[in-house]
């Protein structure tokens, strides 16, 4: 965060700058290595307050059959028989809570939504800057993280691709969000 903005000052409502911003996962495939990959398409909006953080809210709507591996095959398999985008197209968060940890660094609790499941997850987030921007105005950064457990949403896939891939997924946000009022 730019050390001359103060919390006060990101007071508004907020919508994600889509090209700016990255919705990802690190799943382990257990005959090693790591499988990377992001989400193509989403939306998503916030309110902040910067004299109470408590009073901020953000959501987020992910299209599932967005699901980029760079991997044809893998994405198909993802998108069909882990996420079923066919019957569940959106993953969605709504935060419940949001409790400032220090001055750029923020937990935010909310409902994840993932194949018609829903289930509680705190994401920490930290602010990573905060500058008018010459082409659309005030805009803040925040990175976030958060590991789950993909089949506590039913995300399971089929018998072998189960045992391949680890339960424990992470989530990764890099989001860029424009002030609108």
């Amino acid at each position: 965060m730019t050390t001359t903005t103060a919390l006060s000052e990101l007071a508004g409502d907020y919508v994600l700058d889509t090209a700016r911003s990255r919705t990802g996962f690190v799943a382990r495939h257990t005959l090693g290595g790591r499988v990377r990959g992001h989400f193509a398409s989403f939306e998503g909006s916030a309110h902040l307050n910067g004299d109470d953080p408590s009073r901020s809210s953000a959501e987020l709507a992910i299209r599932a059959a967005s699901i980029q591996t760079h991997n044809p095959q893998r994405d198909e398999h993802l998108r069909t028989r882990f996420l079923d985008a066919d019957s569940h197209p959106d993953i969605l968060f709504l935060s419940t809570r949001v409790t400032q940890v220090d001055g750029s660094r923020f937990k935010v609790t909310g409902d994840l939504t993932v194949r018609g499941v829903t289930k509680p997850v705190t994401v920490d987030f930290e602010l990573t800057g905060a500058e008018h921007d010459a082409a659309d105005g005030f805009r803040v950064d925040f990175k976030g993280r958060v590991t789950i457990n993909r089949k506590d949403w039913g995300v399971k896939g089929n018998a072998s691709t189960a045992l391949l891939v680890a339960a424990k997924v992470t989530l990764e946000f890099d989001v860029a969000a424009i002030r609108r009022s």
